[in-house]
């Protein structure tokens, strides 16, 4: 175990340096998150929901300022697989899906904190109907952070099962924009699942993508009442376990079918 916290910390810091990267990343999104919030704005005036638009702006920031740990994956590991490089962590005495699930934990982690808390200090001072508003409840408060630490280790365990895939094609680029579309589109990220119909809402909401941030946010902003906490967590918790479960056996088959590259 201290072996996979001291790679959880030197990777922490080495997600630290990148502070020009970090930068850049707050400055877009918070552009991002602003238009979104225009367009929701000029919907609601037109066509009011069944969720309040200020649950809707509270959505979008929230959803902005954990981006970071969406879409982010490990390209020291994808070089290595490409160039071979890899076959020196095969040397290591460690687990290498642990060794890597650790190391892309913690780059989300540090990569997400770097930026969600500048943009929500930010999305607080903004006026009302254009900022973030107070959780629902602060149970629902309390009960949205383990979700959100649910939905991390899922988001690792499916970025572990693309650097699964990649040990065999050797291109992540398909597999890695395929993942990318499904999680943008149904974790909420470019539409609140809950501007879906309700028959859409009953499948997709039991999807694991709909785990990594709709879960949380819909606890923070009250949609799910904490009464209904426990079944969100236990279908995170499923969902988690059955990811990851998957990743350990691909890593462990195609480690053992494994061609390396290079010289």
């Amino acid at each position: 175990m201290r072996t996979y916290l001291s790679v959880f910390r030197l990777r922490r810091r080495m997600e630290t340096q990148y502070r020009g990267a970090m930068i850049g990343g707050i400055i877009c999104q918070v552009m991002f998150g602003l238009i979104l919030i225009a367009l929701y704005r000029a919907l609601y005036q037109n066509k009011p929901q069944a969720m309040p638009v200020g649950h809707v702006v509270t959505y979008v920031w929230l959803q902005q300022a954990f981006f970071r740990m969406l879409l982010a994956s490990d390209p020291d590991l994808l070089d290595k697989i490409r160039t071979g490089g890899i076959a020196y962590d095969l040397c290591r005495p460690v687990n290498l899906y642990a060794f890597y699930y650790v190391r892309i934990m913690a780059q989300k982690i540090t990569g997400s904190l770097m930026r969600a808390v500048p943009m929500l200090i930010l999305a607080a001072l903004l006026p009302e109907g254009w900022g973030i508003s107070l959780p629902d409840s602060l149970p629902g408060l309390l009960l949205s952070l383990p979700a959100l630490l649910l939905g991390l280790f899922c988001v690792t365990a499916l970025e572990n099962i693309t650097m699964a895939f990649t040990m065999r094609t050797l291109d992540p680029r398909g597999i890695q924009a395929l993942l990318n579309l499904l999680m943008m589109t149904l974790s909420g990220n470019i539409l609140p699942l809950t501007l879906f119909p309700d028959s859409w809402q009953r499948v997709i909401t039991l999807l694991p993508y709909a785990q990594l941030l709709d879960a949380p946010i819909r606890l923070y902003t009250g949609d799910v009442p904490p009464a209904a906490a426990g079944r969100i967590l236990l279908i995170q918790a499923l969902w988690t376990a059955a990811l990851t479960g998957l990743g350990y056996w691909l890593w462990q088959r195609h480690q053992r079918r494994l061609v390396l590259q290079g010289g």
